[in-house]
């Protein structure tokens, strides 16, 4: 999924390629370009946050810094008369990462949408809202929904579909969807954070050793305990009101022809990229493609056979490029800064004489929301500081349930806010950021008991 595909991304940001002169990076943070480009950042992360308050689309900040820090870059190391083969390769590296994002995504969102227009998500909406479900109750189905799915599958997939039965079973009421979107995003983080292939730093962390795949199954009271906690706090601002529906005027609606189908090719699809890069070492966007082939070839059959109006290309044309571009944007902001040396200093405060792991590790969570748990849990890895196993699971369950702090801290997050945009913003989200934060102090004093008072973890 989208961690086993990230995994790659973060591990190209911190090294050169082999084939590079030498494979010492220049540390420039305290030149003027070092300081320039943490300024433009943090200029550009501003107009990101407040994009409620400018009516400026996110991806366009983020676009714009991503690709004019490492244009900054360039020109200083052509004015020093540096390496500039450095620059070309780690820009390729990056361009090519953010292009397997970019196709993952792009055939996550066309199944969704392709979905969408055979009336799958209308059809669930129907089966949940007839049921009398209150608003609340809907709450905490979608939650624990996005929960269970977040290990097998992958957060950011679990936000996007689940925010999609969000949006069609209300489209205006913000008491609702607000919380509910907020809802989603962290019970696909905490999901994510007990499973190997539920989140990008879990993944991160197994591939590299740093524990076993049973090590992670023991973080799962600290995640369900710290959601549990958030979940409850939301669920008291959501309303006990029913969602408007008249089971008597509401006929249900019928899905098109092959829909079942096309769900099961996208449990498929799902499939073959996790496959694709754990078995075929091929990148998870190869299984992704693969399945859009697959799709594209059943909507040949569908139309040869029911004469079906669906187009898969109409399905494309109705993506979120703005989710995508964003990406596009952040990922490459956030390798100009790993390039410049600014992440790396991340790696002193492990000294005992300063904060010490276990302080550490918890101030990653902070810091994932802020940038991003990609290039943190990296610029952690890469330091590989001398940790048990219990410090490791430690940081792995904060960089990942971390990036609920903030709404555009984690995949799931940026997911959410494209698929409800002008509702689930960045201001939107801060109001109830305090729920989250709650949950969190929950899951790191969960994780405390467990390992450090009781010591319930396999010890090697």
């Amino acid at each position: 999924m989208i961690k086993l595909l990230l995994i790659m991304l973060s591990f190209s940001f911190a090294f050169a390629s082999s084939g590079a002169s030498t494979d010492v990076i220049p540390d420039i943070t305290m030149t003027w370009v070092g300081i320039s480009a943490l300024v433009i950042f943090v200029i550009g992360y501003y107009f990101v946050a407040a994009e409620e308050k400018f009516h400026i689309d996110k991806a366009k900040p983020a676009l714009f810094i991503g690709t004019f820090m490492f244009m900054l870059i360039a020109v200083y190391y052509s004015l020093n008369n540096l390496d500039m083969n450095l620059v070309h390769i780690q820009a390729e590296h990056l361009i090519l990462e953010i292009a397997e994002i970019f196709f993952f995504l792009f055939v996550a969102m066309t199944y969704i949408e392709t979905l969408i227009h055979m009336n799958v998500f209308e059809k669930l909406k129907y089966n949940l809202v007839s049921k009398g479900y209150t608003y609340r109750k809907l709450f905490w189905l979608t939650g624990f929904l996005a929960f269970f799915i977040s290990p097998i599958a992958d957060n950011l997939t679990t936000a996007l579909i689940l925010s999609t039965v969000l949006i069609t079973i209300e489209r205006k009421n913000a008491a609702f969807l607000v919380p509910g979107a907020i809802n989603i995003v962290v019970a696909a983080n905490a999901g994510g954070a007990w499973s190997p292939f539920g989140d990008i730093t879990t993944l991160m962390a197994w591939t590299a050793g740093k524990g076993h795949f049973v090590d992670f199954l023991f973080l799962f009271p600290a995640s369900i305990s710290g959601y549990l906690v958030t979940a409850w706090l939301l669920s008291r601002f959501v309303p006990k009101t029913h969602p408007d529906f008249d089971a008597s005027t509401e006929k249900a609606p019928k899905l098109m022809q092959g829909a079942n189908n096309v769900v099961l090719l996208g449990v498929f699809t799902i499939f073959s990229a996790v496959m694709s890069h754990q078995f075929l070492h091929l990148p998870a966007m190869w299984g992704m493609m693969f399945g859009l082939a697959l799709l594209k070839l059943y909507q040949y059959r569908l139309k040869k056979v029911y004469n079906s109006t669906l187009n898969i290309f109409e399905s494309m044309s109705k993506i979120e490029n703005n989710t995508l571009l964003f990406f596009f944007g952040i990922l490459a902001a956030v390798g100009a800064l790993y390039f410049i040396g600014w992440l790396a200093l991340a790696a002193v405060v492990y000294d005992p004489s300063v904060l010490g792991p276990t302080w550490s590790n918890i101030g990653v969570g902070f810091l994932s929301a802020i940038v991003d748990n990609v290039p943190v849990m990296s610029a952690v890895l890469k330091a590989s500081p001398d940790m048990g196993v219990e410090q490791w699971m430690l940081v792995t369950l904060t960089a990942g349930v971390g990036g609920s702090l903030i709404s555009f801290g984690s995949a799931a997050g940026v997911g959410v806010m494209g698929k409800l945009p002008g509702i689930y913003t960045f201001g939107s989200h801060m109001k109830y950021a305090w729920t989250i934060f709650i949950g969190y102090v929950v899951s790191v004093a969960i994780w405390y008991f467990q390992y450090e008072i009781l010591g319930l973890y396999i010890k090697y």
